[in-house]
Protein backbone atom coordinates (compact mmCIF):
# COMPACT_ATOMS: atom_id res chain seq x y z
CA UNK A 1 0.00 0.00 0.00
CA UNK A 2 1.41 3.41 -0.88
CA UNK A 3 1.87 6.16 1.66
CA UNK A 4 -0.61 8.85 0.63
CA UNK A 5 -1.20 10.99 3.72
CA UNK A 6 1.02 13.77 5.06
CA UNK A 7 1.96 11.53 8.00
CA UNK A 8 3.10 8.74 5.68
CA UNK A 9 -0.05 6.73 6.38
CA UNK A 10 -1.94 4.84 3.64
CA UNK A 11 -5.24 6.57 4.55
CA UNK A 12 -5.37 10.35 4.94
CA UNK A 13 -7.60 10.82 7.99
CA UNK A 14 -7.43 14.28 9.54
CA UNK A 15 -7.14 14.16 13.32
CA UNK A 16 -9.95 16.70 13.61
CA UNK A 17 -12.32 14.07 12.16
CA UNK A 18 -11.33 11.68 14.94
CA UNK A 19 -12.17 14.40 17.48
CA UNK A 20 -15.54 14.99 15.77
CA UNK A 21 -16.24 11.24 15.87
CA UNK A 22 -15.43 11.19 19.59
CA UNK A 23 -17.82 14.10 20.24
CA UNK A 24 -20.62 12.20 18.49
CA UNK A 25 -19.91 9.06 20.52
CA UNK A 26 -19.92 11.05 23.76
CA UNK A 27 -23.25 12.72 22.91
CA UNK A 28 -24.84 9.37 22.09
CA UNK A 29 -23.60 7.75 25.29
CA UNK A 30 -23.79 4.02 25.75
CA UNK A 31 -22.57 1.16 27.86
CA UNK A 32 -19.07 -0.28 28.14
CA UNK A 33 -18.14 -2.98 25.66
CA UNK A 34 -16.34 -6.26 26.19
CA UNK A 35 -13.23 -4.42 27.45
CA UNK A 36 -15.23 -2.82 30.29
CA UNK A 37 -14.09 0.69 29.32
CA UNK A 38 -16.84 3.26 29.79
CA UNK A 39 -17.06 6.58 27.99
CA UNK A 40 -15.75 8.25 31.17
CA UNK A 41 -12.79 5.84 31.29
CA UNK A 42 -12.03 6.51 27.62
CA UNK A 43 -12.21 10.26 28.25
CA UNK A 44 -9.81 10.01 31.22
CA UNK A 45 -6.99 9.27 28.73
CA UNK A 46 -8.64 10.96 25.75
CA UNK A 47 -5.56 12.22 23.91
CA UNK A 48 -3.87 8.81 23.95
CA UNK A 49 -7.06 6.92 23.08
CA UNK A 50 -7.91 9.19 20.15
CA UNK A 51 -4.33 8.93 18.90
CA UNK A 52 -4.65 5.12 18.92
CA UNK A 53 -7.89 5.30 16.93
CA UNK A 54 -6.36 7.73 14.40
CA UNK A 55 -3.11 5.77 14.09
CA UNK A 56 -4.79 2.40 13.54
CA UNK A 57 -7.46 3.72 11.18
CA UNK A 58 -5.05 5.79 9.07
CA UNK A 59 -2.51 2.96 8.84
CA UNK A 60 -5.15 0.38 7.95
CA UNK A 61 -4.39 -1.79 10.98
CA UNK A 62 -7.60 -1.26 12.97
CA UNK A 63 -9.57 -4.39 13.70
CA UNK A 64 -12.61 -4.11 15.97
CA UNK A 65 -12.66 -6.29 19.06
CA UNK A 66 -15.47 -8.66 19.93
CA UNK A 67 -18.73 -7.16 21.14
CA UNK A 68 -20.28 -7.75 24.55
CA UNK A 69 -23.48 -9.79 24.27
CA UNK A 70 -26.42 -8.49 26.31
CA UNK A 71 -29.91 -9.98 26.42
CA UNK A 72 -32.66 -7.40 26.13
CA UNK A 73 -36.40 -7.98 26.46
CA UNK A 74 -38.62 -7.99 23.38
CA UNK A 75 -42.01 -6.24 23.39
CA UNK A 76 -43.64 -9.50 22.32
CA UNK A 77 -42.03 -11.42 25.19
CA UNK A 78 -38.76 -13.27 25.40
CA UNK A 79 -35.39 -11.72 24.81
CA UNK A 80 -32.96 -11.02 22.00
CA UNK A 81 -29.21 -10.61 21.95
CA UNK A 82 -27.68 -7.18 21.49
CA UNK A 83 -24.00 -6.68 20.69
CA UNK A 84 -22.42 -3.77 22.55
CA UNK A 85 -19.18 -2.58 20.91
CA UNK A 86 -16.28 -0.94 22.74
CA UNK A 87 -15.98 2.86 22.93
CA UNK A 88 -13.00 2.60 20.56
CA UNK A 89 -15.15 0.70 18.07
CA UNK A 90 -17.90 3.33 18.40
CA UNK A 91 -15.30 6.00 17.53
CA UNK A 92 -14.05 4.03 14.53
CA UNK A 93 -17.58 3.58 13.19
CA UNK A 94 -18.45 7.26 13.76
CA UNK A 95 -15.26 8.19 11.91
CA UNK A 96 -16.19 6.36 8.72
CA UNK A 97 -19.89 7.36 8.70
Amino acid sequence: MSKSGPDGKPFDIPKRLVVQAWKQVKVNGGAAGVDGQSIADFEADLKNNLYKVWNRMSSGTYFPPAVRAVEIPKASGGTRMLGVPTVTAYCAVALVW
